[in-house]
C-alpha cells in the first residue's frame, strides 16, 4: 500500500474525529503555481503568494488527537507549526511540525523562568495544504512514546534544561524525560519521520504513526526514564549546547543521509564564549550506519550584516537547512527580524569529526577562534542566494524553508502560539492576550534558479 493511501485515511479520521469541520474549513491557505516558469533572471526576489492559518482552539486540536490531554488551553490557538516545513510531493501540501508548545518567560525576583501555560500539549506532526489565501490542516499525528503516551514538550533534566513553570511562573511543573522540543522535519522513503530536538540535543526517528522509535542523543547525556529507546550516538561535544539552542535545522540528502544544524555556537568552554562566537556546527548522520559520519564548521556572517537593526552576536541562529541536490544545502542564518539564505557544499575535506576541534578540552576551542580558517579549520564556503530581510512581505522569525521549484521557495514562520514574554502575556483570568501574529506560508520567487 502506498504511503499516500495511508495519508488519505489518516486525514479523514482527523477531520472526522475531533476538530469541528467548520473550524477546519475556515483554515485554508494560499499558494500560487510555484516554480513552474523560468524565473525573472534580471529582477529581484519577491513574494508571489501568502497564506494564513486560521484559528483552531488548541484544546480542541490536542484532544482530537489525544483525548483528555489538555484540560485548559487558556485561550491559545494552534500555532508553532512553523518550526519546519517539508514538501509531501503533492502540489501545495507540506509536512510541518510544532515545537514544544506555548511557552514564555517571566521574571520572578530578577530571574527569568520558563513557563508552560498548556503543560499537557503534545508536539505534533501537522500536514497542511496551501490553497488560495488560507492554510488548511489535513492531518495531524501526535508524537508519542512506544506505548502511545504523549511525550509532551516539557523539559527533560533538572540542572541541564530550563525548569518548567505554570503560566504565571509561580509553580514548578514536573520534568519529563520523554519531553521533546521538536524543530526540523523530513520524511523518509518508508513513511517514517526524522525530527530534531533542542533539549538533548537529539535526532529523533518517529514511525509513520508518530511513535518514537529511537532518540539519538550525545554520548554522556545520561537521560533515563524515557518511554522509548534512547541511544547515545552523537558526539559528546554537543553536551555544551546553549540552553534552548540545540538542533534546529534538518535536511535529507538524495542518498538518505541527514544533515543536522546546531542552532547556535556551543557554549564552549563557557557561556560567554558561545555568546560571542560566530561559528556553529553541522552534522551528517547516516540512518543506515546509525551514526554521525561527518561534522562541519559553519561560520555566520556578522550579525549586523544578517540584520542591520541588531548588534548582539548571540541573536544569530540557523533555523533551517534544505537539501538542493548532491551535497549542496541552503542554510538559513537569521535573527528574529531578518534572515539570509546561503548555498553551501559539504566538502569531504571539511570534515572535523574526531579532530581536536571535536574535543571539548581543546584550548582555544573552535568557538573561541576569531578567524577559524586562519587557524587551520576547514570552514564551509558559502554563497548568498537571497536576503529575505530585503524581500517585502516576508514575516519575521522564519523557521521553515522548503524548495518547491527551481525558482521558488516556501517559507513558514513560527508565531509562538500568539504568546509574548512577561506578565502581560495572560489577563487576570489566565487567558492569553494574543500577539495577533499569525502562522503564514509565504512563497518567494527567486530571480536565479537553485
Amino acid at each position: 500500500m502506498s504511503p499516500h493511501a495511508t495519508d488519505r485515511r489518516r486525514a479523514h479520521r482527523f477531520v472526522a474525529g475531533g476538530v469541528p469541520l467548520a473550524v477546519i474549513a475556515a483554515l485554508v491557505a494560499a499558494g500560487p503555481a510555484a516554480g513552474a516558469g523560468a524565473g525573472d533572471r534580471h529582477g529581484e526576489a519577491h513574494v508571489v503568494g501568502t497564506a494564513t492559518l486560521g484559528d483552531i482552539p488548541l484544546g480542541a486540536f490536542s484532544n482530537a488527537l489525544l483525548p483528555g490531554s489538555v484540560d485548559n488551553d487558556r485561550g491559545v490557538d494552534l500555532g508553532g507549526v512553523g518550526s519546519d516545513i517539508y514538501p509531501t510531493g503533492r502540489k501545495g501540501e507540506f509536512w510541518t511540525v510544532t515545537d514544544r508548545g506555548p511557552n514564555g518567560q517571566i521574571k520572578v525576583d530578577g530571574t527569568k523562568r520558563r513557563t508552560f501555560p498548556v503543560p499537557g500539549f503534545d508536539p505534533a506532526i501537522v500536514k497542511i495544504r496551501v490553497t488560495g489565501g488560507t492554510v488548511q490542516v489535513l492531518d495531524a499525528i501526535p508524537i508519542t512514546t512506544a506505548s502511545g503516551k504523549p511525550v509532551t514538550g516539557l523539559s527533560n533534566q533538572e540542572g541541564r534544561d530550563e525548569a518548567p513553570y505554570t503560566y504565571d511562573a509561580r509553580t514548578l511543573v514536573t520534568y519529563n524525560p520523554n519531553g521533546l522540543d521538536t524543530e526540523g522535519i523530513v520524511r523518509a522513503a518508508d513513511g517514517s519521520f526524522w525530527l530534531v530536538d533542542e533539549y538533548g540535543p537529539s535526532l529523533v526517528h518517529v514511525s509513520a504513526r508518530g511513535k518514537v522509535l529511537t532518540r539519538y542523543v550525545p554520548k554522556g547525556l545520561g537521560l533515563t526514564g524515557a518511554g522509548y529507546r534512547v541511544v547515545e550516538a552523537l558526539p559528546s561535544v554537543l553536551l555544551h549546547r546553549k540552553i534552548n539552542r540545540g538542533f534546529e535545522g534538518l535536511a535529507q540528502l538524495p542518498g538518505g543521509d541527514l544533515v543536522i544544524a546546531v542552532q547556535s555556537p556551543l557554549s564552549l568552554p563557557d557561556k560567554d564564549a558561545g555568546e560571542a562566537s560566530r561559528t556553529t556546527r553541522l552534522l551528517r548522520f547516516s540512518p543506515k550506519k546509525r551514526a554521525v559520519t561527518a561534522e562541519y564548521a559553519y561560520r555566520f556572517d556578522p550579525v549586523n550584516v544578517v540584520d542591520p537593526s541588531e548588534d548582539d552576536t548571540s541573536e544569530l541562529k540557523i533555523s533551517s537547512v534544505v537539501a538542493v541536490g548532491g551535497n549542496r544545502l541552503l542554510v538559513e542564518e537569521r535573527t528574529d527580524k531578518a534572515a539570509r539564505l546561503h548555498l553551501v557544499r559539504l566538502d569531504r575535506e571539511a570534515n572535523i569529526l574526531g579532530s581536536d576541534w571535536d574535543d571539548d578540552t581543546t584550548s582555544p576551542s573552535l568557538e573561541q577562534l576569531d578567524d577559524p580558517a586562519a587557524s587551520g579549520v576547514p570552514v564551509l564556503s558559502k554563497r548568498l542566494v537571497v536576503d529575505l530581510g530585503k524581500v517585502a512581505g516576508v514575516p519575521g522569525k522564519i523557521e521553515g524553508v522548503a524548495r518547491v521549484g527551481r525558482h521558488t521557495l516556501a517559507l513558514i514562520n513560527d508565531n509562538d502560539f500568539g504568546m509574548t514574554d512577561g506578565t502581560g502575556a495572560f489577563d487576570a483570568q489566565g487567558r492569553l492576550v494574543d500577539s495577533d501574529i499569525e502562522t503564514s506560508v509565504v512563497y518567494v520567487r527567486l530571480p536565479h534558479g537553485i
